[in-house]
């Protein structure tokens, strides 16, 4: 991927307290080998043989975390793979960041992906999350390898202010990049999408892309895209400007927008209309 190789990750000078560092936990590190090529999520995922699923595997998702969709940092994906048991697919991040405040259990969310610190090391400026099979196989994080370069942000605390717009971390599609025109020092983005995503997108709304707050400037219906425009300011901070053309990217549309077909669906218009 053309993330991989990106050299210019900002790297926090926060000094971090040593006493909130905890043992660090062994990681199996899949791809740091002489003997095999670098491998991207997408590849050991399907090399992987899962043991069989049972009744409690998977839980409905809660809503326990909230984003704004303002990027904090861009961090590198230092490990990933399956840990010793091969049950648990891992990510480690280096993240300067958002670990200045992390605790266990915390949700963090890489490209607009909720995610929870399963472990974190203060003095590597690393976190671990893992990922559930569902996880991988419906975002972008598929697209990952070692060098990876994502988007993140931490939860946001009651006196955060909302810069941008009510993100769950919840993706609910990916979209392909089919343009990047450049205009001036801004860039325009277009991205194709599924109806049941595109539906949902409308002009001058929200739209969380990779777990970025950008406002939607035309949505194309017969070619099921959208596009949006990024100022040189947001292009240096996210990681979107860097992927190419025919890259995914994860969406996530505005809550309110589900709410409304939900409403609309269920006939509660009608019943108001009766009264």
């Amino acid at each position: 991927m053309a993330i991989s190789s990106y050299a210019a990750v900002s790297i926090s000078k926060t000094l971090m307290k040593t006493s909130t560092s905890i043992p660090r936990l062994p990681i199996q590190n899949h791809l740091n080998t002489t003997h095999k090529p670098k491998l991207s999520l997408a590849s050991i995922f399907r090399l992987h043989t899962p043991k069989p699923l049972t009744s409690n595997t998977y839980q409905l998702n809660q809503i326990k975390s909230l984003f704004t969709g303002i990027v904090e940092e861009m961090g590198e994906v230092k490990q990933l793979g399956f840990d010793e048991s091969g049950e648990s697919f891992d990510m480690v991040i280096h993240s300067p960041t958002v670990l200045q405040d992390v605790n266990l259990g915390d949700s963090i969310a890489v490209n607009g992906t909720c995610l929870t610190v399963t472990e974190f090391d203060t003095q590597r400026l690393e976190f671990k999350a893992g990922l559930a099979p569902e996880t991988l196989r419906k975002t972008s994080l598929m697209e990952l390898e070692k060098g990876s370069v994502v988007n993140l942000e931490r939860a946001v605390k009651p006196s955060t202010r909302m810069g941008g717009h009510f993100v769950q971390g919840h993706v609910d599609g990916t979209g392909e990049i089919v343009s990047m025109e450049p205009e001036g020092d801004s860039l325009w983005i277009k991205v194709k999408t599924s109806p049941e995503v595109l539906k949902f997108i409308v002009p001058k709304g929200f739209i969380a892309v990779d777990g970025t707050s950008l406002t939607v400037v035309k949505v194309f219906d017969e070619e099921e895209c959208f596009n949006f425009m990024m100022v040189e300011y947001t292009q240096q901070e996210v990681v979107i400007p860097l992927k190419k053309v025919g890259q995914k990217v994860n969406l996530e549309v505005d809550i309110l927008g589900k709410y409304v077909e939900k409403l609309l669906s269920s006939g509660f218009v009608d019943t108001i209309k009766t009264r």
